[in-house]
């Protein structure tokens, strides 16, 4: 980059601002200067829309002028996270010298780069989220290594894999910001959107050798294999670029990441990204209302509520670790008393692993310590209550739970009960700590006391009743004696002033107590820091175990939800186990069931796939009646099982599964040029390519992007294809094509139920209940009723519905098209406004025409007739 020259006019300080913003182009620079941030030139005119804060001009004499626009710089955290969650990187420049000591010009520099990754601020986090900084590295061969960093909390992952499973993994760990090589912008955009921030970075940083020795040095290792990561190296490739953009952005303190670990795409139940949007899991950025999250978070505590968060986009695939998590869960249901212990105990811990992460950059504050000591009070509660329980699971957790005694005593002997939420303000340390603070404070506090009882001591030394002890900032504190009394003075004293009437002296003892009490609190503050820095410096040796306490309280957190949520929404417990029958009793859907408007219940229903008679179930019914619901239904209750959760069922026998692929609902994709029936077929044949013996399958309304008759041959021709497949995946296939009920005749594994209806009237009710054989009527035409279109155009409607259906049962129509038919549907002889059109009176009126023989009607009752038509009308 090209040196950007001085302007002979600018000042010394705008000379400086601008060495320092050439460094940092891409970010808003707040410039410290005296008591204010200051922002020029392009980065004011954006904080000034920003922030909301005046923008003015600057003119050093020159022709041009400079925007300006400034804040007090203890309104820091009100503003910094207002610019960094509007997208923007924000360099902190502050003064690095006390400017009454500065020679000329005090130093500057930036002291911390805030980007959407790297946020440390509660302001800028939300706590129930983590608030993750990715990095992917490109390849030529489309294989991309992956890192996953949450700098707030220590959590380090990698992976490597094609585009659909980056995809995925960004979509689950919702990352604030993106880092990748320069050249690859294009690729990231077609690959990925472009919904997240992104950065990027020089190709060399993305080297294998590069990395490794920065992650080798980062954990003071000689290998990786301690982590179990050696061999993921395009993921160390991305860790380690990760690392560079981190200490790149003047975060150099990062003790706290302390492991790092690996996700492979066979540990987890895998759901693509389609999936996990379809079954409205965690939602959207704005958008957690209705979602799996939102019903099933019940936790105590911030990890936990962050830790189930990623148990729901990764379930688990390893049978043993389920049934584990759901023994535990049956164990905190029967006993009462061991989860409410637990529950209030992890309550009272904190955010163990935010607290933890600020440690390292010495960003906690004293009241946020005391709260950590007070975390591993809670922690050493849960180990009891763990160790004295007979679950191997709760015995091994209690094992692992480290309280660390020593460092949470020491807190507890130093900080006060209710220390001040700022350290450089001081007031945070207890007495008797530390001897030479002890007497600073005394001296402090009873300095006049201490000065009264010198003035008492001397007068009764030397017999001068009128001794005073007086201060001037001249030669600070003195001992006054009346000419009367002068020639009682010791020969010790030291005269310093002489008075019309007095003489002024100091004494040797006088002027250690000055030196004493001079600036007394000043080094009361520095000793404070002293031993509050010293405090930090020991806590960091204990990071790892105190993260590791986090992570496992965290844990129990989320077992005790799920044991809170199987007795408040009266779940059961599912039998996951090695098999192919997939069998629910009495199964309901776990997040409409709790948005029912009050009153109302949510039907349940029972549902049995198998890999022989029940393979694919082909469900029919009303539009609207709740088929949708009930494929969702489906996968919930399997993905909670695999979570280790308990499930909205009275019976629940599901076998392990390894896939869920979901095709319910679609929107177009026009900003990438795809149609809602191209963005359909992508997802299906994604579904069709990744299948394997134990996926669950469900599909919603396949091929009806396209013609009728497309979309039917080609939900036939899938229908065939699951069915013939040597996996035989176990298939829910919602369809309005009742031409597919056919199947059931010709292929073995298929079976038609569909969701049942009555008709009142010409009122449609939906009874949400799932029964034996296929449904013949879609009802589309009472659902556009309900839905509010025009009388008149429903009563059109039910004509042409009447005309086909008349046409379809005359034999003479047999083997005729739908597209012949359609062609004699007779059209409206005159156009009518749909807005006043009363179909029954018109039907009355071409009634009566019809009835007419106009051969024998005479001129005067054609009149009266036309009369009273247009009585009629009106």
């Amino acid at each position: 980059m090209a040196k950007a020259k001085n302007n002979p006019l600018d000042t010394p300080l705008m000379q400086q601002h601008k060495a320092i913003k050439q460094k940092y182009p891409d970010a808003i620079l707040l410039f410290r200067v005296g008591d204010f941030y200051e922002t020029f030139g392009q980065d004011a005119i954006i904080a000034s829309q920003v922030l909301g804060i005046t923008l003015t001009k600057r003119n050093n004499g020159a022709a041009a002028s400079l925007d300006l626009a400034g804040f007090p710089h203890h309104s820091l955290d009100t503003y910094l996270h207002k610019l960094v969650k509007a997208g923007y990187r924000v360099a902190i420049c502050d003064q690095l010298e006390d400017p009454k000591q500065a020679r000329g010009i005090v130093k500057r520099g930036v002291t911390e780069m805030l980007t959407p990754g790297t946020a440390m601020n509660d302001k800028l986090l939300e706590h129930n989220s983590n608030n993750f900084l990715a990095a992917i590295h490109f390849t030529d061969d489309d294989v991309f290594g992956l890192a996953f960093l949450d700098l707030s909390t220590g959590e380090f992952f990698i992976a490597e894999g094609d585009q659909e499973y980056t995809d995925k993994l960004l979509q689950s760990f919702r990352p604030s910001e993106v880092i990748f090589q320069r050249h690859q912008q294009k690729k990231y955009k077609e690959y990925f959107g472009s919904k997240t921030y992104i950065y990027t970075l020089d190709e060399w940083i993305f080297d294998e050798a590069y990395a490794r020795d920065i992650l080798l040095k980062h954990f003071q290792t000689h290998s990786l294999k301690g982590f179990g990561i050696d061999e993921i190296k395009l993921g160390i490739t991305a860790a380690g670029a990760l690392i560079h953009y981190l200490k790149d952005t003047e975060h150099p303190n990062l003790q706290h990441i302390t492991v790092i670990g690996s996700i492979h795409k066979n540990d987890f139940l895998w759901m693509d990204k389609f999936t996990i949007r379809n079954l409205e899991l965690i939602g959207g950025q704005n958008d957690q209302q209705h979602t799996l999250l939102k019903v099933l978070d019940n936790t105590a505590s911030p990890m936990g509520a962050r830790l189930l968060k990623r148990w729901i986009v990764f379930p688990l695939i390893d049978v043993h670790k389920i049934n584990e998590r759901l023994e535990v869960v049956e164990v905190l249901i029967r006993d009462t008393d061991l989860r409410q212990s637990l529950i209030q105990a992890i309550k009272h811990c904190g955010d163990i692993e935010r607290l933890v992460a600020k440690i390292p950059a010495k960003k906690i504050n004293p009241r946020e310590v005391l709260q950590l000591a007070r975390g591993l009070q809670q922690v050493a509660i849960i180990k009891q209550i763990c160790l004295a329980h007979s679950n191997p699971y709760l015995q091994r957790t209690g094992d692992a739970l480290n309280s660390c005694p020593l460092i949470a005593e020491k807190i507890f002997s130093e900080i006060i009960e209710n220390p001040p939420a700022v350290a450089a303000k001081g007031g945070m340390i207890r007495d008797n700590v530390l001897a030479a603070l002890d007497e600073l404070r005394n001296i402090s506090k009873n300095g006049k006391a201490y000065l009264t009882q010198l003035q008492a001591k001397e007068a009764e030394h030397t017999g001068i009743s009128s001794l005073k002890i007086g201060f001037n900032n001249v030669f600070g504190y003195y001992l006054e004696v009346t000419n009367v009394h002068k020639n009682k003075v010791p020969g010790s004293w030291i005269r310093k002033q002489t008075l019309a009437n007095a003489e002024r002296y100091i004494t040797p003892e006088l002027k250690e107590y000055e030196e004493k009490i001079t600036g007394a609190e000043e080094k009361i503050l520095v000793l404070e820091l002293q031993l509050y820095d010293h405090l930090l410096n020991e806590l960091s040796d204990y990071l790892a175990p105190i993260q590791t306490n986090g992570n496992l309280v965290a844990v129990l957190d989320c077992l005790c939800c799920f044991a809170h949520n199987a007795i408040q929404y009266q779940y059961k417990k599912p039998v996951v186990y090695e098999g192919a029958e997939w069998n629910v009793k009495e199964g309901r859907h776990p997040v409409i069931e709790r948005n029912l408007p009050v009153g109302e219940s949510y039907i349940h229903n029972d549902l049995e796939l198998n890999k022989t008679s029940q393979q694919i179930i082909i469900l029919t019914g009303p539009n609207m009646s709740g088929k949708s619901a009930l494929l969702r239904q489906t996968a919930l209750i399997t993905l909670m099982a695999h979570m280790g959760s308990f499930v909205p069922a009275t019976e629940a026998k599901i076998p392990l599964t390894d896939k869920i692929f979901t095709r319910v609902g679609a929107s177009d994709n026009l900003s990438g040029g795809e149609s809602t029936f191209m963005v359909e077929m992508n997802e299906t044949a994604s579904i069709i390519n990744n299948i394997t013996d134990k996926s669950l399958v469900l599909l919603d309304e396949i091929g009806r992007g396209t013609s009728t008759y497309d979309g039917i041959s080609i939900a036939w021709s899938i229908a065939e294809y699951l069915h013939e497949s040597p996996h035989k995946p176990k298939t829910l296939f919602a369809t309005h094509y009742h031409e597919l009920n056919e199947l059931e005749e010709k292929m073995e594994g298929i079976k038609n139920y569909h969701v049942t209806n009555k008709e009142i009237g010409n009122k449609i009710i939906f009874l949400r209940k799932l029964a034996r054989g296929g449904s013949t009527h879609s009802f589309g035409i009472h659902v556009a009723k309900m839905a509010g279109m025009p009388p008149s155009l429903i009563s059109r409607a039910n004509e042409i519905l009447s005309q086909l259906e008349h046409k379809h049962v005359d034999e003479k129509e047999q083997g005729r098209s739908v597209k012949e038919k359609v062609k004699d549907i007779t059209v409206p002889q005159f156009q009518l406004s749909i807005f006043d059109a009363h179909s029954a009176t018109f039907d009355a009126i071409r009634k009566s025409l019809a009835d007419i023989d106009i051969n024998r009607l005479t001129p005067v009752e054609a009149l009266l007739k036309l009369q009273e038509i247009k009585g009629q009308i009106k």
